[in-house]
């Protein structure tokens, strides 16, 4: 871009600034019609986003097909240089990003979105120092012949962010994108649009003009457009199982590499010589309460052992009630707000249905918010199912919120079948003093991102994704970047 952007220091007037409009070519483009998005917190339209069809989408995609030339052809290192020099200068303005981001997915500032922004900002800085790494190999076939592979960009990038780690996960497909020699088109989610739009400006003082382009509008839509167009070489989703199929489908169409990040019931085990305070502490964490439970990773198949299950539910519900429900920009406030009703609706249901089947018992703890202007039926409090059957909906199915299921067991090998059973498969835990015992259970897991006596969440350097219906391939490593974003090509010169 021709001129040094400087975000604005008001929220509202960050969002304000991108009424209806995308970012193409380096430039704010106007959009006709728009879409309201609502502060979940408190029901209020925050602002309104570009609501982009099919000829927005074409817009986008064919400034980004311009710029990808001379962006391939700029050396590997300068590119991931540049990606590095964003990445820092997000951090720089991670305040006023991480406010806007509280303000449209209601996660409270504190304890979700400042790290958030932070997170996007590492990510960005990792991918930037592997520019080097783009190498290709030489084969010894012939002692006449040079033969050789090479690494190449595969061209425009469609990026499909979802609404609960929009940053995060945008900077994951981007990042390793662009370093590679792509262009990039990110669909932004339209639940939480406008902390993309203003990070992805940040950044665009460092790309030239549309190697980094944003779009806004309906999956329906906007979605759909960019996943069919001619001239999308690769397509990175995340999001819902459902949706991701569609996408797949949509790729399949055209031959294109589709890589997906879908959902997840990820299964944690406590065994009797666990930690107690360690594994209490890595429910919290690895459930994504303060994150409301919206998270594929989510911890929400607890499985503990008989010996430990009574001590457990009582230490877990007594830090769940010690946790602040209310406004997601209140300091003091460690869990906002579900994203929408629609999502509330679906975390009350299984609750709901829960309480209705016989011999269960269902925990609820902490209360509920209390503050001026707040929107009650968006703030769902932390619940524990007990006692359901395996083949219950609770227990197969991804909720969403901050509902965890805790089951009890006494068995080794079959609490390792009842974690196996299941559809997804993106990430475990185990807890487990004994080295033994927590090698035998990584090694039988099924799920792509497994860990022992921790629950942390993406890390960059850290290969992330999952077997299953939880997608397809990896992210947040060099492996993800060159599997994922680059062609591998074959050169066989005759020396004769």
């Amino acid at each position: 871009m021709s001129q040094i952007f400087t975000p604005p220091t008001d929220p509202q007037a960050a969002i304000a600034a991108y009424r209806n409009l995308n970012l193409v070519g380096g430039a704010h483009v106007p959009v006709i019609r728009g879409l309201d998005v609502l502060n979940p917190a408190t029901g209020a339209v925050l602002g309104q986003a570009a609501a982009s069809g099919a000829s927005e989408v074409d817009q986008a995609v064919k400034a980004a097909k311009a710029a990808g030339p001379l962006w391939a052809a700029t050396p590997a290192r300068a590119r991931g240089k540049a990606v590095a020099a964003a990445g820092r200068a997000l951090l720089e303005h991670f305040e006023i990003v991480a406010q806007v981001l509280a303000r449209e997915t209601g996660k409270a500032i504190r304890t979700e979105c400042r790290g958030e922004v932070k997170t996007a900002a590492d990510i960005l800085e990792f991918y930037g120092g592997l520019g080097s790494e783009l190498k290709g190999e030489t084969i010894p076939f012939s002692p006449r012949m040079l033969t050789m592979t090479t690494r190449e960009p595969l061209g425009v990038v469609a990026a499909i962010v979802p609404w609960n780690v929009p940053l995060v996960l945008m900077m994951l497909k981007i990042a390793p994108a662009l370093v590679a020699g792509n262009t990039a088109v990110v669909k932004a989610s339209e639940e939480a649009p406008f902390a993309t739009y203003l990070a992805a400006e940040i950044l665009m003082q460092y790309l030239p003009d549309g190697v980094l382009n944003v779009i806004n509008g309906t999956g329906a839509e906007c979605g759909a457009a960019l996943t069919a167009h001619a001239d999308v070489a690769k397509i990175t989703f995340t999001g819902s199982e459902a949706v991701g199929e569609t996408v797949y489908k949509a790729g399949a169409e055209r031959i294109v590499p589709v890589s997906l990040e879908l959902g997840g019931k990820s299964p944690m085990i406590v065994c009797e010589d666990a930690s107690l305070e360690k594994a209490v502490a890595g429910a919290m964490s690895g459930m994504r309460f303060t994150r409301q439970g919206q998270s594929c990773t989510a911890a929400s198949r607890i499985y503990v052992h008989e010996s430990l299950y009574e001590t457990f539910i009582a230490a877990l519900r007594a830090e769940l009630d010690q946790l602040v429900i209310g406004d997601p920009l209140d300091e003091a406030t460690d869990i906002g707000t579900i994203i929408n009703a629609k999502q509330a609706a679906v975390v009350a249901g299984y609750v709901a249905e829960a309480e209705a089947t016989e011999g269960a018992t269902v925990v609820r703890c902490g209360q509920p918010p209390v503050g001026m202007g707040l929107s009650p039926d968006l703030f769902a409090m932390p619940t524990l199912l007990l006692d359901l059957p395996e083949d219950h909906a609770c227990v197969q199915d991804e909720i969403f919120g901050p509902v965890a299921v805790i089951q009890k067991w006494s068995d080794y090998d079959d609490v390792i079948a009842r974690a196996n059973d299941s559809r997804y498969g993106l990430a475990a835990t185990v807890w487990t003093e004994n080295l033994s015992r927590a090698l035998d259970a990584t090694s039988r897991l099924h799920a792509g991102y497994v860990q022992v006596n921790q629950n942390l969440t993406i890390q960059p350097n850290v290969s992330y994704g999952g077997f299953g219906r939880s997608g397809l391939g990896k992210e947040a490593s060099l492996e993800a970047m060159l599997a994922h974003f680059t062609r591998s090509k074959t050169i066989v010169i005759a020396m004769d």
